[in-house]
């Protein structure tokens, strides 16, 4: 896919670049080098059987089989705070170091009655992760907030000025869950916009659930002024596919598997679509990287946006997928910056934060001389 000779400068000039993250998954964005050590623990609690796992973690190109073995392990972390505080502080850094200016973090809350975790304390322990972090300013509060939350231009790092990110989370409704489940969430998400809370998303294991049992607190969630995004047609499933664009979503993930009518429709209601390349191909939802949508929406001009989805478990990152992009299309460096700068117009923050990432971007610009 992409020829060594070329790589390593265009992978330069993808981390150089400010980019916008609308599709990570926090705990899916872990470091192997935590999971490991977090695992390790675990074994030695007598928890889980630590060789069990260990091999998958130290993989780079896991099977999908593989895949889903992490997502049960980080299931079994997840449920300390510490842990989630922990990965919450890393993930942040990390993107942070790729020269994100703006991510927004989708979770689901949990509840876990047998150590004292409720869907608050569990998104407390959230922010708590946001507020440790001190290499970088993250600024995660709403523009209004006041002057604690200000943020001197620019964001990007210019030796006198600490570099910093914005960050804005959604909370997931799992597909798993109640009406009264999702609505719970629905009604968190609004007591804690003024901790950053800016949207609500749909996601889970795409055969579990009926469209109609979220369908209410989406709704709801649409009425409050919640913006909503929905993970969107991973598996074959027509009269949902079209249920969820009559909705109007905000914006959709993943989009694979559309026939012709649903493509039609999409193309129309411009929609954003949150593209993930290296997950869609390792979860098989897309043969190739030749043959993803991704060709087909790019040359439509239809709105989009790079993102990772799950970052450590599917062993890539931000700058790679722009690099995977770049390698599809044969798009050159003004190509790829106007595509992470176009994503601005699909963020779920307020118009403050939004033309301080225009300037961010036109900053960029100038120092990258485009």
């Amino acid at each position: 896919m992409i020829r060594e000779s070329e790589s390593w400068r265009e992978m330069d000039w993808c981390l150089s670049q400010p980019k916008i993250e609308l599709h990570a998954h926090l705990n899916g964005s872990i470091r192997d080098s935590t999971l490991l050590e977090l695992a390790g623990v675990l074994g030695e609690k007598g928890i889980i059987v630590f060789k069990d796992v260990e091999h998958v973690i130290l993989k780079n190109n896991r099977s999908l089989k593989e895949v889903f073995k992490l997502f049960d392990l980080i299931h079994i972390l997840t449920t300390d705070h510490a842990t989630v505080t922990r990965i919450t502080k890393e993930v942040v850094e990390d993107f942070a170091a790729e020269n994100v200016v703006y991510v927004e973090l989708r979770t689901t809350p949990k509840r876990s009655e047998s150590i004292g975790m409720s869907k608050r304390s569990y998104m407390e322990a959230v922010i708590d992760g946001l507020r440790a972090v001190n290499t970088i300013d993250v600024a995660f509060l709403p523009s209004d907030m006041g002057l604690k939350n200000s943020v001197r231009s620019p964001l990007i790092d210019n030796g006198t000025t600490r570099r910093k990110i914005y960050v804005r989370l959604l909370l997931s409704i799992d597909r798993r869950e109640s009406t009264a489940a999702a609505m719970e969430t629905v009604q968190l998400a609004l007591e804690m916009r003024d901790l950053g809370v800016v949207g609500i998303d749909l996601s889970g294991n795409p055969v579990i659930g009926e469209w109609e049992t979220f369908l209410p607190a989406l709704t709801f969630a649409k009425e409050q002024g919640l913006p909503v995004t929905l993970h969107c047609g991973e598996v074959p499933n027509r009269t949902e596919v079209q249920s969820m664009l009559d909705f109007l979503p905000q914006r959709i993930g993943h989009a694979c598997c559309f026939e012709e009518e649903e493509w039609a429709k999409l193309k129309s209601s411009r929609i954003p679509v949150e593209i993930c390349l290296t997950s869609n191909i390792r979860t098989e939802s897309v043969s190739s990287i030749n043959s993803h949508h991704f060709v087909d929406l790019y040359n439509a001009e239809h709105p989009l946006v790079l993102c990772t989805d799950d970052a450590g478990v599917f062993s890539t990152s931000i700058s790679r997928e722009y690099l995977l992009a770049a390698s599809t299309l044969g798009l050159g460096e003004r190509e790829m910056f106007t595509l992470a700068r176009n994503a601005i117009n699909f963020v779920f923050a307020d118009d403050v934060v939004k033309n301080d990432l225009r300037k961010i971007f036109v900053s960029a610009a100038e120092k990258l001389e485009l």
